[in-house]
């Protein structure tokens, strides 16, 4: 494409467009709406065609679903295999084992940073802050550990580490890549570096600015931890800030999943959870608790062994993805098949199923407009969008780069902080993924600018967006239910966790532009 391309309407309306909708996001309101809108004024800009226009917002929604549906369907199938999993309380007994070892509070920090880092990775967070606050939180509480460090742990783990990657399902990188034109396993694999840098590098920054809360084991500290509420904390705070809690994509699921532990903060509420239960559904229960696990640490390392040994089959295009939903499906049946017969197991499974794509749409329809419009920008997807053959089509955003090229300065190390902060601010909002067709089509267009890969952008601006918006730096974001399982105040928990992230945060980014600029 030349680089002297003339600018048209459609390109000021396009970059007027991505202007509101970043302020939009700054005043922490939802840009499903302002994404809508300009789509159809970037439309009519572009075709003077006011019933095209209209019908652009359709199309731009459904080239968004056709491009991201396999997203879609490994959440459902995901949290299909959760449900039939809590049915048999095998998501209980997965970190029942955890308690024994919790001996001290710095060891109980750590095992409980693992926990939920493995289970919000094949999961998301939605089941892991729930479990862990219930199931191992107290216990590592007894061991001597501050409540403040628990969510700070909580958070850097779930909402940070393992949301920001999505490595297993896949959803951030494959928005990502999908805006930037780039592939979504490089995205994913440059993104798992990324969080495990930032998140390690927190994890050990905040442990050493709380040590000095950490006391010698005594079960007092559970006893006066727990009369700081007669009840889950979590429930005070759906009924004083619901608000707040409307603006994520998770919160409510983290305050329902909390009715299921009610009652679990007690080694007797435990017990009666995992063990009051038929003798059939025991073993069952036991089986499934191993190889649930065991099933999803085979498909991890079908993924990325053939990254580490040469001649391994490589897993291409959305066959991980497959992979993912494949066994989530047949565990799901296997499991509900357990739980309820043969008979009872048809109907049970295709009800997981509904429930699951419930939740998928639920916790990611929005993002389908707002994907939409920044599809818009690039030119094979507004193609589709408009109805031109692709030839025809312009790239809105490319273009407008190109033409700014004079005034950005040519440095990967700025370049990618300014990525980053980008990802940041799309975050404020509080919802760590509406940000993400933005950071990969702004990706996309300055990587040649400055000869990266769009791929180490994208994961850079994901890395700003998910930290930011996911949990660990936003009080009104899934933080607040963190917060509320820790019963400590989430200002408190925001200031624990500001300077670790901002840390991590800027440590990945140079390490990125060193790894693969």
């Amino acid at each position: 494409m030349d680089a002297s391309a003339t600018l048209t309407a459609a390109h000021w309306m396009y970059l007027l467009g991505v202007a509101v909708i970043v302020v939009t996001m700054i005043f922490r309101a939802n840009v499903v709406v302002p994404s809508i809108i300009a789509t159809v004024l970037v439309t009519f800009a572009w075709t003077g065609d006011p019933i095209g226009a209209l019908g652009s917002v359709f199309n731009a929604s459904f080239v968004a679903a056709k491009e991201l549906f396999n997203i879609f369907l490994v959440i459902a199938l995901m949290t299909a295999l959760l449900n039939a999993l809590k049915e048999l309380r095998s998501d209980i007994r997965m970190v029942e084992p955890l308690r024994k070892v919790m001996k001290n509070g710095h060891i109980s920090y750590f095992l409980l940073a693992i926990a939920t880092y493995f289970i919000s990775l094949f999961f998301w967070p939605t089941p892991a802050v729930p479990l862990v606050s219930a199931v191992l939180l107290p216990a590592a509480i007894a061991a001597g550990m501050p409540p403040l460090a628990g969510a700070v742990a909580i958070a850097i783990a779930g909402q940070g580490m393992a949301l920001s990657s999505d490595y297993v399902i896949g959803v951030a990188p494959g928005i990502s890549a999908g805006a930037a034109g780039g592939v979504a396993s490089v995205v994913a694999d440059q993104a798992l570096v990324l969080s495990l840098i930032t998140g390690l590098i927190a994890l050990v920054f905040a442990y050493f600015t709380l040590r000095r809360q950490f006391q010698p084991a005594n079960n007092l500290l559970l006893v006066r931890w727990q009369n700081q509420g007669s009840n889950h904390e979590a429930k005070a705070i759906e009924h004083e800030k619901p608000e707040e809690l409307e603006e994520g994509t998770q919160h409510k699921a983290y305050i329902a999943d909390a009715v299921q532990y009610d009652g679990a903060f007690s080694d007797s509420g435990l017990d009666h959870l995992v063990h009051d239960q038929p003798r059939r559904l025991q073993k069952w229960s036991k089986l499934f608790a191993v190889l649930t696990p065991v099933v999803f640490l085979l498909v991890m390392a079908v993924m990325i062994l053939p990254k580490l040994v040469s001649g391994m089959p490589d897993l291409k295009g959305g066959d991980a993805a497959a992979l993912v939903g494949g066994a989530a499906a047949v565990l799901m049946i296997l499991a509900t098949l357990a739980a309820r017969g043969a008979v009872e197991m048809l109907n049970a499974s295709a009800d997981h199923i509904t429930d699951g794509f419930v939740f998928a749409f639920k916790a990611m329809g929005s993002v389908l407009p707002i994907a939409g419009f920044f599809y818009l920008g690039a030119g094979e997807t507004a193609a589709a969008i408009l109805g031109l053959p692709a030839e025809e089509s312009r790239s809105l955003l490319f273009e407008l780069v190109q033409n700014a090229e004079a005034w950005i300065p040519q440095s990967q190390i700025l370049v990618a902080f300014g990525v980053l902060v980008v990802g940041m601010i799309t975050g404020i909002d509080g919802s760590g993924f509406s940000g993400l067709p933005l950071t990969g089509a702004l990706s996309g267009a300055l990587a040649p600018s400055v000869g990266m890969q769009p791929e180490t952008l994208a994961a850079i601006g994901q890395m700003g967006a998910v930290w930011t918006g996911g949990g660990t730096l936003i009080a009104w974001s899934s933080l607040i239910a963190v917060a509320g399982f820790a019963r400590v105040p989430v200002q408190d928990a925001v200031r624990a966790l500001t300077l670790p992230v901002f840390l991590g945060l800027a440590s990945a980014t140079v390490g990125a532009v060193l790894l693969w600029g």
